[in-house]
């Protein structure tokens, strides 16, 4: 939705509600996190749970960073030839008991690889944010 604004800004912050709404359509985004020294960043499949984020996961790096409960970035984008959305959530991770599993139901069909993955985490954001941009691209055209 472009609003009198966005004709002559190129780029306008998403309502906090507009994030969610985005959050809450897509199913597939990049978490970032820092374990010591280093930093990852990896695709995982995800669902929007009382204003936080689920994702199930095998043992491994994303459940040791639940663990030390590190500082993580969570987003999701899209774009077309015109314009393109961008949405971040900044918090911390942790994994869910085995009685609160039940929450991740929804995400048992939406792996999209098949390997096992028997724990929940959660993402609980201390901020959520994001932009609309107003792409002028002219004439490019794509290899």
């Amino acid at each position: 939705m472009m609003t009198a604004q966005s004709v002559h800004d190129p780029v306008e912050d998403l309502t906090l509600e507009e994030c969610w709404e985005l959050l809450e359509l897509e199913e597939f985004g990049r978490l970032a996190y820092r374990l010591v020294d280093e930093v990852h960043i990896v695709p995982i499949n995800y669902l929007v749970d009382n204003r936080s984020l689920l994702f199930r996961t095998a043992s491994g790096n994303k459940l040791l960073a639940a663990a030390l409960q590190s500082d993580v970035a969570f987003e999701i984008d899209w774009h077309d030839l015109e314009g393109a959305w961008s949405v971040v959530a900044r918090g911390v991770l942790r994994r869910l008991e085995e009685d609160e599993q039940g929450r991740a139901d929804d995400l048992a069909g939406r792996p999209w690889v098949s390997t096992p993955k028997y724990d929940v985490v959660e993402l609980i954001p201390v901020a959520v944010t994001g932009k609309r941009f107003r792409l002028d691209l002219g004439d490019v055209t794509r290899p």
